[in-house]
């Protein structure tokens, strides 16, 4: 007789990341990207480099600008593999209606 199991399995640990929200103009989706500095293997200086990820964001509750958390979750659409989890730190309202110089 085969044995069913009652307890859940523990949901494996999803990576998060923290990151500035760089377009909010699509329903339910935002750019987000990561900046990180990364060491140069010859000459040891450190070089901005950025990762961009498009989140999900059920609520429409983050705008250009704002500072937040994303998490990596299944795949939503084609560019979507994150979802948003809270929104740390607004942004000012000057800088929500000017979109952010690109990198």
């Amino acid at each position: 007789m085969a044995e069913t199991k009652t307890e859940q399995q523990p949901r494996t640990a999803r990576r998060t990341l923290i990151g500035i929200v760089t377009r909010d103009k699509t329903l339910k989706t935002r750019r987000v990207e990561i900046q990180r500095l990364v060491k140069h293997p010859r000459y040891g200086k450190y070089i901005k480099r950025r990762t961009v990820c498009y989140a999900h964001d059920e609520k429409n509750e983050s705008h250009i600008g704002d500072t937040v958390e994303i998490m990596e979750s299944r795949p939503l659409s084609k560019l979507k593999h994150w979802r948003l989890i809270r929104v740390i730190k607004q942004a000012p309202a000057a800088v929500q209606l000017q979109e952010l110089p690109k990198v």
